[in-house]
């Protein structure tokens, strides 16, 4: 068993008010939930209107599909235009660890 972990730092575009960063950030958690079936949250930043932290946890057999499915959720939310993404971290525990 797998299981990885990405970190996904964004910078919300013209967004004044953390009631709109929430109708930015909710959909593409939603998004990435629904594409990918993966565990996702809005994970730090919570008290900043234009950043975000969205965190994206997946578990599978192999690493190669956890992988994968990482890379796509980082590629969906970097090709959001409204969203800048600023840095991607991840982490990828197996049995050996």
């Amino acid at each position: 068993m797998y299981v990885g972990a990405l970190e996904l730092d964004v910078l919300l575009g013209d967004v004044h008010s953390l009631k709109q960063k929430r109708s930015v950030v909710k959909p593409v958690v939603a998004e990435l939930r629904r594409r990918f079936e993966v565990s996702v949250a809005e994970a730090g930043h919570q008290d900043l209107h234009r950043r975000a932290l969205i965190g994206v946890a997946v578990v599978a057999a192999g690493a190669e599909h956890v992988r994968d499915v990482l890379d796509a959720c980082e590629r969906l939310v970097a090709g959001r235009p409204e969203l800048e993404l600023l840095s991607a971290r991840r982490r990828l525990v197996g049995p050996e660890d």
